[in-house]
């Protein structure tokens, strides 16, 4: 199982489980089971057509189509990344830089399918042999799939057990928005495990700054940010 580290635009990392080669696959395959039933419906459904001359037959079959041939851009616009298909297998269409997808990526992706999905399956090959598991599509586009199915518990959201008697050090921590709390604790996690004190030094100078704090009261980075993330809880939960 791969990971997948974004730089998001507040200069940190996150890191996130890059959806594998068969929950893509099997995601369009429920898509593609989806499409044709539309076909299918709307073959039987519009039988009444047999009869009219053929240039206007494929008028008609040109324009029923659309749904099917605009489906995947249309879905991943609309709904942020994702397709039925990727809703059912909770996986989603992200930026690599950490910005939101905007219509002209997904455009690139749509546009790319005619090689990844029409030329001898080509996109989920090269999804095996990429370390992001990308196909064309996403590499011209800059995109990535990342899985969003993990278990969650309190340690994946912005709350923090807090003591009944806890004594907050830091009210300006209310300048902090609950976007830029959950970003703070995704960080400090990951950077807390990998024992990246480079990332836990930036991060600290990062709220310093933002928050207004003239003066660190604890030794260390790690026990700054667990205050600060307390703190803001401390603060927010009756808010």
């Amino acid at each position: 199982m791969s990971e997948l580290q974004i730089n998001t635009t507040q200069n940190v990392k996150i890191a996130f489980r890059a959806s594998g080669a068969g929950e893509r696959l099997l995601a369009f395959l429920i898509d593609m089971a989806i499409k044709i039933g539309y076909l299918m419906l709307m073959s039987y459904g519009f039988g009444a057509f047999d009869n009219m001359d053929q240039w206007s037959q494929i008028a008609i079959n040109t324009v029923l189509s659309f749904p099917v041939m605009f489906y995947t851009l249309a879905l991943e616009s609309l709904f942020e990344g994702q397709t039925i298909g990727k809703r059912v297998l909770k996986i989603k269409v992200v930026k690599i830089d950490g910005y939101q997808a905007s219509f002209a990526d997904y455009v690139v992706r749509w546009f790319f399918r005619i090689v990844d999905v029409y030329i001898f399956g080509m996109g989920f090959f090269v999804m095996l042999f990429s370390k992001k598991t990308q196909r064309i599509g996403d590499m011209a586009a800059g995109t990535a799939v990342i899985g969003l199915k993990d278990r969650v518990n309190i340690s994946h959201t912005i709350l923090e057990n807090l003591r009944d008697d806890y004594k907050p050090t830091y009210p300006n921590v209310i300048k902090l928005s609950d976007n830029d709390a959950r970003i703070i604790k995704d960080t400090f996690g990951v950077a807390r495990v990998a024992k990246d004190y480079q990332t836990l030094i930036k991060l600290r100078s990062k709220i310093v700054e933002v928050v207004g704090i003239k003066e660190v009261k604890q030794k260390t980075d790690m026990e700054f940010i667990d205050v600060i993330l307390k703190d803001y809880n401390y603060y927010t939960q009756d808010m």
